[in-house]
């Protein structure tokens, strides 16, 4: 099986969607699973997480797994803002607000 590696950096927002959304699909179609490494995300709008889910969604169209690892700060409060953690199923440490 092979493991694609996708390292994101910066802002993954409405301004970098597109550019991001290409290269999450061609990671997609040329590997049988995509390991996203989000440790250099900074910034994380809404429109960036629309295409994390639509980017694992896609994967589970296509048969195949994509996961999201080394989550940075900003990525962890907008999952657990959003309550997704549970949705992408990837080991996380959300720092609770509770």
């Amino acid at each position: 099986m092979s493991v694609a590696q996708l390292a994101l950096e910066g802002e993954l927002s409405i301004f970098t969607a597109a550019l991001v959304k290409e290269r999450l699909l061609a990671a997609l179609n040329g590997a049988d699973a995509v390991e996203v490494d989000l440790s250099r995300i900074n910034e994380i709008d809404s429109a960036g997480v629309q295409l994390l889910v639509a980017a694992k969604a896609e994967a589970q169209a296509q048969g195949k797994n994509l996961g999201l690892v080394h989550h940075a700060p900003a990525v962890l409060e907008i999952l657990d803002l959003c309550d997704l953690s549970g949705y992408f199923g990837d080991p996380v440490l959300i720092s609770s607000r509770r």
